[in-house]
């Protein structure tokens, strides 16, 4: 029982994670995304290739480039002692800056596709009806993309959930503070506990399949707008 309620812990902390990791990446993702999907510019190919690196990235090579940037001498992480008077490494903070960068293709991407289906028909018809741009991406593209917003959501969520290198490179293992489920399992494992971790695992296991089943229900759907 003692175990159960102390998984709980690194548990919260990972949905924790999840969430706002997602949820800040749907807010800076789209608008890149959206540049993405409509830009003409011949440097797209190399922008795009910049926001999947993270998908061929070893996730400790990742995880060390970001201990550097995010350390108290590095660029970001002198900025952050400067301005909090506090370190950004082996903190909540830096592990969802580490969490954006490594799960910020699968948030980018579906939101990319989702934009470039839309085309750009719609907008110049919102154009010549007197919307400005910005009425146009929020009352044309976004509800057209909505199921691009989901998949986007459920990839982000899923993708941080098992995150382990780059977590545990740039967090460490502070209970209640970086903890997060999957650097629990290797503790346990390391200690020869496997029923605990066995118990985590499949925790874990549930909820990873969980998420691809909400979206493959999603993408398996009518669309929504015909």
């Amino acid at each position: 029982m003692e175990g159960e309620i102390a998984g709980l812990g690194p548990l919260l902390l990972t949905l924790r994670l999840a969430l706002v990791t997602t949820a800040l990446l749907i807010v800076i993702g789209t608008p890149i995304a959206w540049w993405l999907a409509v830009t003409r510019s011949r440097a797209k190919p190399i922008f795009e290739a910049l926001v999947a690196l993270p998908l061929v990235l070893p996730p400790t090579v990742l995880g060390f480039y970001l201990l550097i940037l995010l350390g108290p001498n590095g660029a970001l992480g002198s900025l952050w002692v400067t301005i909090t008077d506090e370190a950004l490494t082996f903190t909540f903070s830096g592990l969802v800056i580490a969490s954006m960068v490594y799960s910020f293709p699968f948030v980018v991407q579906p939101l990319q596709s989702a934009f470039e289906s839309v085309g750009r028909d719609l907008m110049e018809a919102a154009a010549t009806l007197g919307a400005s741009p910005k009425d146009a991406f929020f009352s044309v593209v976004v509800p057209l993309s909505r199921r691009g917003f989901l998949t986007a959501g459920i990839m982000g969520i899923a993708h941080t959930l098992g995150e382990f290198g780059v977590v545990l490179m740039v967090g460490g293992n502070i209970p209640g503070e970086t903890r997060v489920i999957s650097i629990a399992i290797y503790d346990h494992v390391e200690m020869l506990d496997y029923a605990a971790a066995h118990r985590m695992s499949i925790l874990l296991i549930g909820m990873a399949f969980t998420a691809m089943l909400a979206l493959y229900f999603v993408n398996s759907r009518k669309p929504l707008y015909e």
